[in-house]
């Protein structure tokens, strides 16, 4: 008995069901990855309708110093005393040439800790002191124009 001819055929159909596995993947990697990413503590910024951007805030080498809304100060991820900031941001700034800090202080942080901050970050021979705020979210006005 003769056998059966095959015929072969051709599937011109994309599998796309270890691209769908592979993306899934990357998109949890990411998902857990992201919020280790943030430099510092979290702080709810001040809003304001005409921020100044700071781009070098976002450097790997750069130093932020957070005040909290309890009055905690953190210099970058480390809790710190007012009294031991000027000696942290001095040792830090040693080698540096950029003698620049960026201040990350809670929206509702009293001013006088904010201030005092600044004072002991000035006694520690910084050139420049930057206050990182959020650009506010516009408002949209629901009213219709006025008739002309």
């Amino acid at each position: 008995m003769p056998l059966p001819k095959r015929t072969m055929e051709v599937t011109s159909d994309i599998n796309v069901t270890p691209m769908v596995d592979v993306m899934l993947v990357l998109l949890i990697i990411f998902m857990v990855i992201t919020p280790m990413l943030q430099k510092g503590v979290s702080v709810e910024l001040a809003k304001t309708d005409n921020p100044v951007s700071m781009k070098d805030a976002d450097q790997e080498d750069a130093l932020l110093v957070a005040v909290m809304r309890d009055g905690k100060i953190f210099f970058g991820s480390d809790q710190v005393t007012a009294d031991q900031l000027t000696e942290k941001v001095k040792d830090r700034l040693e080698k540096k040439t950029d003698k620049r800090v960026f201040i990350k202080a809670d929206a509702r942080a009293k001013y006088g800790s904010v201030v005092e901050v600044v004072d002991n970050i000035r006694s520690a021979g910084v050139d420049q002191v930057g206050l990182l705020t959020e650009q506010r979210k516009p408002t949209v006005s629901t009213e219709a124009p006025p008739p002309q």
